[in-house]
Order: C-alpha cells, then sequence, then structure tokens
C-alpha cells in the first residue's frame, strides 16, 4: 500500500516538473525568443507595418485601407469623397477614429452576395456611375468601359489596402486639377508608387494607396 502510495507521489512529482518546465519553455521562453528574433529581423513588419507621415507620425498601416472623404454634412448618410485623394476601393469596412479621423476598422468581410443578386448589380452599376462622373474633368472624360472592377468592387476583407495600377491611372486627371499639378506629375507619381508582382510572378501589380497619398501630399507641399 504504501509503495504504491509512493509510486503515484513520484509520478505525480514528475507530471508537475514537466509541467513547470514546459510552461516556462513554451510559456515563456519561446514567445520571448520569437518575439526577439521578430523584433530584430523582421522590426516594421512585426509592429503592423506602420507608415509614418513626414513628420514621423503614423498614419495607417500598409496592411489596412483606409477612406478619404469629406467631413459628413448634417442629413447625410454617407460621406462624400474627397477628390483631391486618390480613391481606394470600395468597402464598408473603413471609417474613421480620435487619433486618425480617416481610419477606423468597423467591420471587415464581403458581400457574400452572388453575382447575379439584385442589390449587387445596383451597386456596381451605381459605383460604376460615380466613378465616371467624379474622374471626368474638362478635357478628359472617363467612360463605363475604362472603369475597372477594383473600382465598383470591395475586396474579400473589405479593408484592401491597393488598388490596381489601372483604377489608380484613372484617378490621374482628376487628382492633378483638384491640386493643381500636371498631369505628367501625378501619372509619374502612380509609376513611381506602383508595386510589381511578388517576387516576380505572385500576385498582380499594386498601388497602395495610402503610400501614394502620402507621396501626393508631399509633391502638393513642394508646389
Amino acid at each position: 500500500m504504501n509503495n504504491s502510495a509512493g509510486n503515484a507521489g513520484r509520478l505525480l512529482w514528475a507530471g508537475l516538473r514537466a509541467l513547470l518546465v514546459l510552461t516556462v519553455i513554451t510559456g515563456v521562453l519561446y514567445p520571448l525568443a520569437v518575439t526577439g528574433i521578430a523584433q530584430i529581423a523582421f522590426n516594421d513588419k512585426a509592429n503592423g507595418s506602420e507608415i509614418k507621415d513626414a513628420s514621423g507620425k503614423v498614419v495607417g498601416s500598409e496592411l489596412i485601407g483606409q477612406t478619404y472623404d469629406l467631413p459628413t454634412k448634417e442629413g447625410e448618410e454617407t460621406a462624400s469623397p474627397d477628390l483631391k485623394w486618390f480613391q481606394p476601393r470600395p468597402s464598408n469596412g473603413l471609417g474613421s477614429n480620435s487619433v486618425n479621423t480617416r481610419y477606423e476598422l468597423i467591420l471587415s468581410g464581403a458581400t457574400n452576395r452572388s453575382g447575379d443578386n439584385a442589390d449587387l448589380i445596383q451597386w456596381v452599376t451605381e459605383a460604376k456611375a460615380a466613378v465616371v462622373k467624379d474622374n471626368s474633368t474638362a478635357g478628359h472624360k472617363v467612360k463605363p468601359s475604362d472603369v475597372p472592377a477594383d473600382a465598383v468592387t470591395s475586396s474579400g476583407s473589405g479593408l484592401d489596402p491597393h488598388i490596381s495600377p489601372e483604377y489608380a491611372k484613372l484617378q490621374v486627371h482628376r487628382v492633378a486639377e483638384k491640386n493643381h499639378l500636371t498631369v505628367a506629375q501625378v501619372d509619374k507619381l502612380v509609376a513611381d508608387h506602383t508595386d510589381d508582382r511578388i517576387l516576380g510572378f505572385i500576385g498582380e501589380p499594386r498601388v497602395n494607396v495610402l503610400v501614394l497619398n502620402i507621396a501626393l501630399k508631399g509633391l502638393v507641399a513642394k508646389g
């Protein structure tokens, strides 16, 4: 009997020691090691891929989109886009907060509507008409056939920070006119901020809207 109790005691003590050792290894040492390696080797990515403006203030993340809207007027349900900025993909997942009034995660997700859904068709039709209207200038008229898919549809998450180079170029004339710049200046800005496919074959060329707008702000400031 005493021998059985002793064996049980030794087994319990061995199990407790294993628990304590594994807790220290997997719950303390391993997380500290991974965090340390991430901070040293991937400091930017480990801290949320933050984007800073010229003053050094964090204004967002490379991974999450933002809206560029005018302040909501009394009686308006949705804000109108501020057309001096490049606009992102449509999304109900982007809004504002107290730190950066154009940056907030309200929700993440797609519309979950099929391609023949009446609501989705109406949204896309209205969005295309708005893109044509907003981006047409006195000397440059946008045709409905010029509007790329990402200009009128949200991404799967609703938080995509990128647009296609085609959508960025579509906005060049309007952005140039609103900011009193030449089309050539803004066109070069888009070209300079267009990222190629990852490793040359993964994904599609893309433009990060926040990075592009920060560069636009700098260009405007230079006069």
